[in-house]
């Protein structure tokens, strides 16, 4: 036997509906954040800041992004 239900909702109302979390605010946030990063331009520390919060990386694959952004016009060693 196959049942299929089709609810017709908002993204905000399947939110709700499943009990997670209204983000709102911390995503207001961090686009606020990465405008203000963006205007004020985006130096090699930022980036590598940036690549150490986006996840677990071994030592090897973060030094293979840090001489990436190292090697980039006009950034200095």
């Amino acid at each position: 036997m196959k049942v299929t239900v089709d609810v017709d909702c908002t993204p905000e109302e399947a939110r709700r509906l499943m009990g997670l979390p209204d983000l709102t605010e911390v995503h207001a946030a961090y686009i606020e954040k990465l405008r203000s990063a963006i205007s004020e331009g985006i130096g090699p520390d930022y980036l590598t800041d940036m690549m150490k919060s986006w996840g677990p990386m071994g030592e090897s694959a973060f030094g293979m992004w840090k001489t990436m952004f190292e090697q980039m016009p006009g950034q200095k060693k």
